[in-house]
């Protein structure tokens, strides 16, 4: 799927493009626009994978790297005064739920004050068009399944869902008072090549080659729709078409609509790989959610979001790359 306003090359903003949705929402939007892409290459995990990310994005002429801080106003300024800039997706956040209950104020900081930041570069500078990454996180454990959108989400179980349903009401706001149409996006559990490695589909696929020892916490049951990146792409495309459309806000759910329990992922990799996980079993973990499941009713009928990834194909798909990146 290609994007582009009738033939005409439009600049798009992407923040946190060097990370695992980013660098490939790049790959896909570079064929016919120019991407002004934003980074500040954290710590998180180790910077290199992030620089690898962008190693062909960083030969096009089309690409233009800014290294910043998206708490840094005076850095933000800049970029967006340079550039013409059509539509921002605004990508860069600090993930994880388990971190964020260890530091609270740094994922309010970068989450919810950066999205801020954004948005108000969005006033100063005339941007109409922003697409926003929310989270199935938002859910909590709610026990209504599937998840749909206009469900009840007052109740997040750690900092990192409570700043995206923070953004979410954020981005409200700035569309009301602004007038910028706004898509928010809440991805359920996205996996393929260039997945970050502190996930688990990475880290049990590690372990399992190196015949190293896994964690599991809690009794296996829980479920997630595990989503496939090319997936999440196509929804992101598409959500943009929605966007240009008019001046609008509404949010989205990508998934796959379907779950796959921990035991199931487990069972998986073993047989993708060809070996056996050894396994020790721990308490589930604070923050942590029984399951994610996406109603993605009403993205198929506004955005003609439609995800096709087979969850065996996409595990294979990811060992191949995995393999390759590690040379196993």
């Amino acid at each position: 799927m290609k994007y582009y306003y009738k033939g005409i090359i439009v600049n798009i903003l992407i923040t946190g493009v060097a990370g695992f949705i980013g660098s490939h929402l790049a790959d896909r939007l570079i064929i016919n626009n120019k991407v002004i892409g934003i980074d500040n290459f954290c710590d998180y995990y180790q910077p290199q994978i992030k620089e690898r990310n962008l190693e062909q994005l960083k030969a096009n002429p089309n690409f233009m790297l800014y290294r910043i801080d998206i708490r840094d106003n005076a850095l933000l300024g800049k970029c967006f005064s340079e550039n013409k800039i059509d539509l921002v997706i605004h990508l860069a956040a600090m993930a994880g739920v388990r971190p964020s209950i260890s530091d609270p104020l740094l994922y309010t900081e970068v989450n919810i004050v950066g999205t801020i930041n954004v948005l108000e570069m969005c006033k100063k500078f005339n941007i109409k068009k922003l697409i926003f990454a929310s989270s199935s996180s938002v859910y909590g454990n709610n026990e209504k399944v599937p998840f749909a959108e206009d469900d009840f989400v007052d109740y997040p179980i750690s900092p990192y869902a409570f700043t995206k349903k923070a953004g979410e009401l954020i981005c409200h706001s700035y569309h009301h008072l602004y007038q910028i149409s706004i898509a928010c996006l809440r991805f359920f559990t996205v996996y393929g090549p260039r997945q970050r490695p502190d996930l688990a589909i990475y880290r049990f696929t590690e372990k399992i080659i190196n015949n190293e020892t896994i964690t599991l916490f809690g009794d296996g049951t829980s479920k997630r729709d595990y989503t496939y990146i090319t997936d999440i792409i196509d929804g992101i495309v598409q959500s943009i078409e929605y966007v240009r459309s008019g001046c609008k806000y509404e949010i989205f759910n990508l998934g796959e609509s379907t779950t796959i329990s921990l035991v199931e992922l487990v069972r998986t990799l073993e047989d993708e790989i060809g070996n056996k996980a050894l396994t020790e079993q721990f308490p589930m973990q604070p923050g942590d959610v029984n399951q994610t499941y996406a109603d993605i009713t009403k993205s198929n009928k506004i955005l003609g979001y439609y995800p096709s990834a087979d969850f065996k194909t996409g595990i294979q798909f990811f060992v191949e790359w995995y393999k390759k990146t590690h040379n196993t």
